[in-house]
């Protein structure tokens, strides 16, 4: 079956390759299998048995190297979601392929190649999807939901702390395959500009403890900013490893009419010393529901939940609090 489209003439099912195999790749695999439109190819990992796995899970042909794999004739769309550090190569070529693509954030660790592979893709006029699914899970959602009843917001802050010993020597705490904190943990600051808008400035602090050569024990980094359109204040603070010791994942909002407070995955409103218990929903079911609107919008048109454009922005904040980091001065990001 084919029809006519934003991007074209799309013949359908789908046809797609996943270059990683990881959990992610894993979970995604699992959706494009269940998914009538899509039809699984092709896999292409680092590790040769795990990639032979993958493939004979799924039933689809195992490619030796992912730069074959997005230049395959019989593959539509391609599916990254391999470590951060190659993302950018790897979106770039299959763009360029003229293939659609689907990324994990972040679409790149340099600030830079994702401004230049987000103007390839509008010019070879082929869908480019950088995967935001915290913006479909229940937290955010039920923030979204109840924020006016905030009134004007004074101060938000989100933390993750995760300790972890003993640390794999795995890429998630490696410099160069991981990225600058804020810049790999999207996420946490596409919350904030979702929910509260452009950035308007930015300090930042981030450590790294132990370990030897890129990799690293621990991490924490913690940021500062200021809301181009209030007098906000928002803070992150973002951490992993042995020197660690109390894991939390707490997001909370103060204004001048009440607070939100979501910890783990219970949440309050607070007003006049009346707490209300929040619904936050399920969690699962995320990478289902974020390839059911990108293929609503890649085949049918309809607006999908995140653009490029504003992962992108977003990925300029990260980029200031990187610069923030290493200069220790206040970074203001320009209009």
């Amino acid at each position: 079956m084919s029809k006519i489209a934003t991007y074209g003439e799309i013949n359908l099912p789908l046809r797609v390759g996943i270059v990683g195999t990881g959990f992610a790749a894993k979970i995604r695999a699992q959706s494009f299998d269940a998914e009538s439109r899509t039809h699984l190819v092709a896999v292409s990992g680092r590790n040769p048995e795990r990639t032979a796995e993958f493939a004979h899970s799924f039933n689809i042909v195992a490619v030796a190297d992912w730069q074959t794999l997005v230049q395959m004739p019989d593959i539509d769309l391609v599916l990254v979601a391999t470590i951060n550090g190659h993302h950018g190569a790897i979106v770039r070529a299959a763009i360029a392929a003229g293939k659609h693509t689907i990324v994990e954030y972040p679409l790149a660790l340099d600030f830079g190649e994702a401004k230049e592979i987000v103007a390839l893709a509008e010019a070879k006029k082929v869908l480019l999807h950088v995967e935001h699914i915290e913006l479909l899970g229940g937290l955010h959602q039920t923030m979204r939901e109840w924020l006016d009843r905030v009134g004007e917001v004074y101060y938000a802050r989100y933390s993750t702390i995760v300790p972890q010993r003993p640390v794999p020597e795995k890429w998630t705490f490696n410099r160069s395959e991981f990225g600058f904190p804020l810049t790999a943990a999207l996420s946490r600051l596409h919350r904030f500009t979702d929910l509260f808008g452009s950035i308007e400035s930015i300090s930042c602090n981030n450590q790294y403890w132990g370990g030897v050569g890129d990799f690293y024990q621990t991490c924490l980094c913690t940021a500062q900013f200021r809301f181009k359109n209030n007098s906000a204040i928002g803070e992150i603070a973002y951490g992993k490893g042995e020197g660690l010791w109390q894991g939390s994942r707490k997001f909370e909002v103060h204004g001048d009419k009440g607070g939100l407070v979501f910890d783990g995955d219970e949440g309050v409103f607070i007003r006049d010393g009346v707490s209300t218990p929040l619904d936050l929903g399920a969690r699962k079911g995320l990478f289902a529901k974020d390839l059911e609107l990108v293929l609503d919008h890649l085949i049918d048109g309809k607006p999908n939940y995140v653009t490029p454009a504003a992962s992108l922005a977003t990925l300029r904040v990260a980029d200031a609090a990187r610069i923030a980091a290493e200069t220790r001065r206040t970074v203001v990001i320009e209009s």
